[in-house]
Formats: C-alpha cells, sequence, structure tokens
C-alpha cells in the first residue's frame, strides 16, 4: 500500500526518533544525490535547504544543480549550519507534462510545514530544477498563508513555469535562474545542453539565500 504524502514525513520522523542512529551524527557528504536531513533527524539548523530534482534524475535531489547549490550555501555559511532534504517523488516525464508532480508537490509543501514545526527558527529555501522547479512552484501554492509567509527564499533553475508567482511568497524572496538557449523556461519541450548549466549559478543562488535570511 503507497502511503500518502502527508504520512510519509511524519512516520519516518517518528520511526528515526525512536532509534539511536550513528549516521545522523557522522559529518554530511553534500555532493550525494541523496539527502536525507529532515528524515534523519538531525538537529535544528540555522539553514534548512528542501529541494526537488528534475525529471529522471537520481537520487532525491539529483547531480546537475542541487549538489553544488548546497555546497556553495555550505561554504558562505558553514556546513554544520545548513540541513538538506531532496524530494521523494517520481519525476518522471508524465509528471512533467502535466506541470509537476502533483505527490511530489504536496510532498514539498508537507516538508516545509513539517521543519517549520519542528524548527520554527530555521530559515527555509525552497529550490528546484527541471520538473523539480514546476514542484516548488506547485508547493508554494500549496501552503498555508501563514507558512508562506515564514519561508525564506525560493530558488528554481531551468523553470518551466518562468515567469509564474511562488504562491503567497513575497516576489522579492524568489529568484529564477534560465540561461540562454534554454528552451524549457520557454515552455518548450526541447531539452538543449544549456539545460543541464545550472552549476554556474549556485554560487550566486547561494549569495541570494543568505541575503534573504539576513532580512
Amino acid at each position: 500500500m503507497k502511503l500518502p504524502p502527508a504520512l510519509l514525513l511524519p512516520l519516518a520522523l517518528s520511526i528515526r526518533s525512536s532509534l539511536a542512529l550513528p549516521s545522523v551524527l557522522k559529518a554530511r557528504d553534500l555532493t550525494l544525490d541523496t539527502q536525507n536531513d529532515l528524515v534523519n533527524g538531525v538537529p535544528c539548523k540555522k539553514f534548512t535547504l528542501i529541494h526537488a530534482k528534475g525529471t529522471t534524475s537520481p537520487g532525491n535531489v539529483g547531480t546537475e544543480t542541487g549538489p553544488p547549490f548546497f555546497q556553495a550555501v555550505a561554504r558562505l555559511v558553514g556546513q554544520e549550519n545548513v540541513a538538506v532534504q531532496g524530494v521523494e517523488y517520481d519525476a518522471d516525464v508524465i509528471g512533467f507534462l502535466r506541470g509537476g508532480d502533483p505527490d511530489g508537490s504536496e510532498y514539498m509543501a508537507n516538508l516545509v510545514e513539517e521543519v517549520l514545526s519542528r524548527c520554527p527558527d530555521t530559515k527555509v529555501t525552497l529550490s528546484g530544477w527541471s520538473q523539480g522547479a514546476q514542484l516548488v512552484h506547485n508547493a508554494a501554492e500549496l501552503l498555508k498563508p501563514e507558512t508562506a509567509a515564514k519561508v525564506s527564499s525560493a530558488i528554481t533553475f531551468g523553470d518551466p513555469k518562468n515567469g509564474e508567482p511562488f504562491g503567497q511568497i513575497p516576489q522579492s524572496r524568489t529568484t529564477i535562474y534560465c540561461n540562454d538557449g534554454d528552451y524549457i523556461c520557454e515552455g518548450s519541450i526541447i531539452l538543449t545542453d544549456a539545460h543541464s548549466t545550472y552549476e554556474q549559478d549556485a554560487t550566486a543562488a547561494a549569495q541570494f539565500v543568505v541575503q534573504q535570511a539576513a532580512l
């Protein structure tokens, strides 16, 4: 039986909290394609990055954009101050064509609600690449107004919903990276090499995260 997304994170946190997991205490490798700090019950951090991978990407954060972005944030604020959680979802082409997988969008919104409930002082950033960017928009739309007001920043890369709002998250707290020649950002389904060049924007995106957190 497939559990609804709303139950996945609370269930995982309940299980993890009942176990003494040495892996939680180990240094985390931000280069990996799977990041589960929230699910693993890592203590509250100053910054929490919730990232959605692109279509067919491995793990729950992928490799193309997420890991370089996480590392850039960690370089600016110290890795000990950063928690990273990927969004588990099917990430298939059908989801992309639907405007972003609905279950993944709901799960991402639930992650935001959960972490702000558990860690009210953390600075939450939503981020995503390609279909993951669609999930950021969709999740933002699902957030309660009072939760959206607490989101520190939202960042998308190679965004098929380029130009669309992020729910009730203020526009000043959001930024979209769409590089020249990336037709996905223009609503096309044509993939070009430009769609995989967002590692170059990792530092600028990280600086935006830190700037917004200081406001």
